[in-house]
């Protein structure tokens, strides 16, 4: 192959790079030293503004000094970095692109230049957007309707049962019948089971006092029923929205009902801490583990990942068959609005 072919060739993929995709190239500091049309259309900046400049023109105020200090940090180590980024055009538009960052190397191993390969996905962000309100809309539902439920089982039910229950202490006091003991047996199951229904429905504590209480009551219900002892470490200094608070009550609980079923283990961990603008909270096990790369996600573990979606949310497990289990959330508390979005 002729160096005349080789030219045309690598014209031809610019060609078709420039028409497909957002591009920009800068030098070791980050000024930009070329953009193609497409930058120019998307950000409404004109070539003579952009050249010269750095990335900042187009900054949109929404990520963290942290996120695109990580971002240096990569590529001036010399790997590749791949994220989304929300732009702000001239006009004042948002715009979301997915980025992917090359350093080019000199023969110390030190970047020279990088290019950066954009995508636009403002519309893909704006649909997700929308799922998370749906979701979150429906899970709202579903939490209200066992709100009902609950009350309803505890209030109504459960007050009438205790009712007969009194009724039939007064006849034990007075007669003496073998029927009469178990229907009191009976009773006080049945009021016990209603109880536990409405329980698992929506405790009232979570409501009344909040969500370390609420956790707190769980545990000790939970440590008692399985014989599984829970270590609880909580550093939080606030109440949060009710939907965080339930998002978090529920993972755990789900987190802990698989740590009974399958982790075959005695003791577990629960820590919920508050850092900077976001909760975390990780639920841990020693147990029996599994491979995350084999196992087929479960219908609890997809309701998991949805519900902390729902609220911005970020869930991930980490597993090993032997070693145990991590489930861990974080949720954001900061209420960080996407401005090109809303």
């Amino acid at each position: 192959m002729d160096i005349k072919q080789t030219r045309n060739e690598l014209m031809d993929y610019k060609f078709a790079l420039d028409e497909s995709s957002i591009v920009a190239i800068t030098d070791s500091s980050g000024t930009i030293t070329y953009v193609n049309d497409q930058f120019c259309y998307i950000s409404k900046y004109s070539r003579e503004e952009l050249i010269g400049n750095d990335h900042r023109i187009v900054n949109s105020g929404y990520h963290s000094r942290d996120f695109f200090k990580e971002m240096w940090r990569t590529i001036g180590g010399g790997k590749v970095w791949k994220g989304e980024i929300l732009n702000k055009a001239k006009d004042g538009t948002y715009y979301w692109v997915d980025t992917t960052i090359v350093p080019f190397l000199n023969e110390k191993g030190k970047p020279y230049q990088y290019v950066a390969i954009r995508y636009e996905i403002t519309e893909r962000k704006r649909v997700e957007e929308e799922l998370q309100k749906m979701m979150s809309s429906i899970i709202d539902v579903q939490e209200e309707e066992r709100k009902r439920l609950s009350r309803n089982l505890h209030d109504g039910i459960g007050q009438n049962l205790y009712s007969h229950l009194i009724t039939i202490n007064r006849l034990m006091s007075e007669l003496d019948h073998p029927l009469l003991l178990q229907m009191q047996e009976e009773a006080a199951q049945l009021i016990e089971e209603i109880r536990e229904i409405s329980w698992e429905l929506r405790p009232s504590v979570l409501d009344d006092l909040g969500l370390v209480p609420a956790i707190r009551s769980f545990l000790s219900r939970y440590s008692d029923h399985y014989n599984i002892d829970v270590f609880f470490d909580c550093v939080l200094n606030q109440r949060l929205s009710i939907s965080i608070e339930l998002t978090i009550y529920r993972i755990i609980q789900e987190a802990l009902t698989n740590i009974r079923k399958y982790a075959e283990v005695s003791e577990a961990s629960v820590t919920i801490r508050e850092m900077d603008d976001l909760v975390r909270v990780m639920v841990e096990d020693k147990g029996v583990g599994f491979d995350v790369e084999k196992q087929t996600l479960g219908v609890g573990l997809f309701s998991m990942d949805e519900r902390a979606r729902s609220v911005g949310g970020e869930f991930s497990i980490i597993a090993l068959p032997g070693k145990g289990t991590k489930v861990i959330l974080e949720i954001p508390i900061s209420n960080k609005n996407e401005p090109g979005l809303k």
